[in-house]
């Protein structure tokens, strides 16, 4: 099952997306209609919110005034609250029941209006987040809505910023422009991305296919797709994870890399490593059977010390090395050294991206990579005493920064 958190601002076309990839033939668990649910005529929650807010929240028939309970709340930040504390741990059990009737090779939309709120893009495979300036969506509200422009205003500035949504997107859809052109981008995000993520999560297999090492300039954006990932695995891997760190060429402003986030989930020893492999599977990172252990160094005799785990990401839309490693060891140490030299010092930087470049183009045909990674493996080698000294100057020590998104 692939579960989709699908979130945007009022007016923003949420809804016009959902029903969108229900056509397509997802299972879409709308938060609004739940919510609907925990307060029909007769319903516990329906007597607890007229406990808490009065007879005046009725209609003439008995229903809930939906009209006035929004008047009441969404200018008042504490009766929101209020009222949130009645109805979400219920909207929250009826969405986990729907979750656990949806067929396994389903692609489960969760359409939650919250989402950003409250925190909650760890808890799936992909947060897909629309968006509209906030000019279209007063217009759109007053229209379709006859709100008037200030209670508009007021609803949208009740909920989370752009900025926020943004920072939670994994797929961030504008709504910007004509409904042909976002129905068209959702058809696309359904057969390029989720119905192969979807598959992919099911059969326990990568997202990518082995691609020859290409070198794309330093992308401003990595630092915010790595935290969004780190935060999945930390949710999955629970107290397991001692730290997790976006790691590698990626997390190094102004370094040219190829487009996969490298990250690091460090554990107490491999049999927790082991035992995270059917879970961390489950969330979208899969088990890459072939490497089990970095290349050890000359100067250490000690295998263990090099010993890890990798994972890949199931998602097509994007590339992951999961790199799982018992804290303390050396090939955990280096992992964290290097990235954290390279970012203070740039000359090591610049020489580091001229080899990396040349490395590049020499193994242009690796279609694995694996010649170019180790090309670069003997200049780790001579430069570590560098970074040693540099570590020791600064008083840099592995694990001491917290976990580096």
């Amino acid at each position: 099952m692939l579960r989709i958190g699908l979130t945007g601002g009022i007016g923003a076309g949420k809804s016009t997306v959902a029903r969108r990839l229900a056509e397509h033939g997802a299972v879409v668990v709308d938060a609004d209609e739940l919510a609907r649910r925990v307060v029909a005529p007769g319903s516990e929650g329906l007597r607890e919110v007229v406990a808490a807010f009065g007879v005046g929240v009725l209609t003439p028939e008995g229903a809930l005034d939906r009209p006035e309970v929004a008047r009441r709340v969404f200018s008042d930040e504490a009766e929101r609250a209020r009222l949130n504390s009645i109805l979400h741990p219920r909207v929250a059990e009826l969405a986990a029941a729907a979750f656990e009737a949806a067929p396994p090779d389903a692609v489960v939309v969760h359409d939650i209006p919250l989402l950003v709120e409250k925190g909650m893009s760890s808890q799936y495979h992909l947060a897909v987040v629309v968006m509209a300036p906030e000019r279209v969506r007063v217009d759109r509200l007053r229209r379709t809505r006859g709100m008037t422009e200030s209670e508009a205003r007021g609803r949208i500035g009740s909920q989370a910023t752009d900025e926020d949504r943004r920072a939670a997107a994994d797929v961030l859809l504008d709504n910007t422009a004509s409904r042909r052109v976002l129905l068209a981008e959702v058809d696309a995000l359904w057969r390029d991305r989720l119905v192969p993520f979807e598959r992919n999560v099911r059969l326990v297999r990568s997202g990518r296919d082995a691609t020859a090492p290409v070198l794309v300039d330093h992308d401003p954006d990595w630092a915010a797709q790595a935290a969004r990932i780190v935060e999945r695995v930390r949710r999955v891997a629970g107290p397991d994870a001692l730290r997790v760190d976006h790691v590698g060429s990626t997390s190094v402003p102004h370094l040219p890399a190829k487009d996969v986030l490298d990250l690091q989930l460090t554990v107490a020893d491999l049999a927790t490593a082991d035992a995270l492999a059917a879970p961390l599977a489950a969330a979208g990172f899969p088990r890459f059977e072939g490497i089990d252990s970095d290349a050890p160094q000359p100067w250490d005799p000690d295998p263990d010390q090099w010993r890890k785990r990798v994972h890949t990401s199931a998602d097509p839309g994007r590339a992951v090395n999961l790199h799982v490693r018992v804290v303390g060891t050396e090939g955990w140490r280096y992992a964290l050294l290097f990235p954290a030299w390279l970012r203070a010092d740039e000359a090591a930087r610049a020489d580091y991206a001229s080899l990396k470049r040349a490395t590049a183009e020499r193994f242009g045909r690796d279609r694995d990579a694996a010649a170019y990674t180790a090309g670069k493996e003997p200049w780790f080698t001579e430069r570590l005493p560098a970074a040693d000294r540099w570590a020791a100057r600064v008083g840099w020590r592995a694990g001491d920064e917290t976990g580096r998104t």
